[in-house]
């Protein structure tokens, strides 16, 4: 194991999914909270390669109000990034990608073939977190409460004897609301359906829950306090997330103790039963007659220092860098 100062550490960011600007945005941050920590850093984008000078100098921290019209086409083959010297000489990779191959295991398999430590969860937990209708089923044995949902293609008629509306429809396999659509009544059912398909092969309807919308934190074997999500729209979309001013984000929410100590039990139940490693955010629906019903489990939860680890983190007594030193540490202990 490396020593405890000075790690070398080759910060994956970018990609080439439809949020991109968001793990951009990451990975900007990222990298300077590690080298504030002390530690030898280099950014690298598997789309791109590994970021010189004036690459990174030119990273942004805006994300822009929509995901891009369309994703990035890689510029580099991923195995080639992974013999850089820059990345063979890391101590650790700190995966700041969302979406796509870097969060459904396939950048993770391959970092282990090419025997590289990494940060995150493995292959399989990442594949199946990243699946939302595997992930559901699995919450469900685990006893994690999550909402009734059907899988696309679907009656409306059918829609509404199952799940009653308003449902959520939304691509299985994205993050950062990509492809999700609020459908009140049948008659939008088939549009979103569609949207759904532009981003994913597979669509999720979902009943709808209403109430606060909580996030939980977890990080190796402790869950962060809960925090609470104010957003201006009725879901919390992706403008929502990315804009200044479009949501309030408070941190650890104001609870009742048994709720908050519950929401921390089922999102460590849920990091367990999805086979997680390292870090990852749970996020909950907590309806008006208080019960809590788990909506997903990210892997590679957004990083920058206004993100909602890094503010339940902060919740938890730790700075940013801290945070992402002790997401690297676990990563060499995994």
């Amino acid at each position: 194991m490396p020593a405890p100062e000075g790690l070398r550490v080759a910060v994956f960011l970018g990609g080439d999914s439809a949020e991109r600007d968001v793990s951009l945005a990451s990975g900007r941050e990222v990298i300077a909270a590690l080298r504030e920590a002390g530690h030898e850093v280099v950014g690298v984008d598997p789309a791109r390669g590994v970021l010189g000078a004036a690459a990174e100098a030119a990273l942004s921290a805006e994300v822009g109000a929509l995901p891009p019209a369309a994703t990035l086409e890689a510029g580099a083959a991923l195995m080639e990034v992974l013999r850089a010297d820059e990345v063979l000489g890391a101590d650790v990779v700190f995966v700041a990608l969302h979406g796509g191959a870097g969060e459904d295991g396939r950048l993770q398999a391959a970092l282990e073939l090419a025997g590289l430590r990494y940060t995150g969860s493995g292959p399989l937990g990442c594949a199946v977190a990243m699946d939302k209708d595997i992930a559901k089923h699995l919450m469900r044995a685990a006893g994690v409460p999550t909402a009734d949902w059907r899988m696309a293609p679907a009656d409306p008629e059918d829609v509404a004897d199952a799940l009653g509306y308003p449902v959520i429809v939304k691509a299985s396999k994205q993050g950062s609301t990509v492809g999700l659509t609020l459908v009140r009544e049948p008659a939008g059912l088939a549009d979103a359906i569609a949207e759904g398909y532009r981003h994913d092969d597979e669509v999720m309807i979902e009943r709808y829950v209403p109430g606060r919308e909580l996030t939980v934190g977890v990080v190796g074997d402790e869950a962060f306090p809960a925090g609470e999500i104010i957003s201006r729209h009725e879901i919390f979309d992706y403008e929502c997330k990315y804009q200044p001013g479009m949501a309030e984000e408070v941190f650890p929410a104001d609870l009742p103790a048994p709720v908050a100590a519950e929401a921390e039990r089922l999102a460590l139940a849920t990091h367990r039963a999805l086979k997680l490693g390292g870090y990852s955010r749970v996020d909950f629906r907590l309806d008006p007659e208080g019960g809590l019903w788990c909506l997903e489990a990210n892997t590679a939860p957004g990083m920058t220092a206004a993100s909602l680890l890094p503010k339940a983190g902060r919740a938890a007594g730790l700075s940013f860098p801290e945070l992402c030193e002790r997401i690297c540490r676990l990563a060499l202990t995994q």
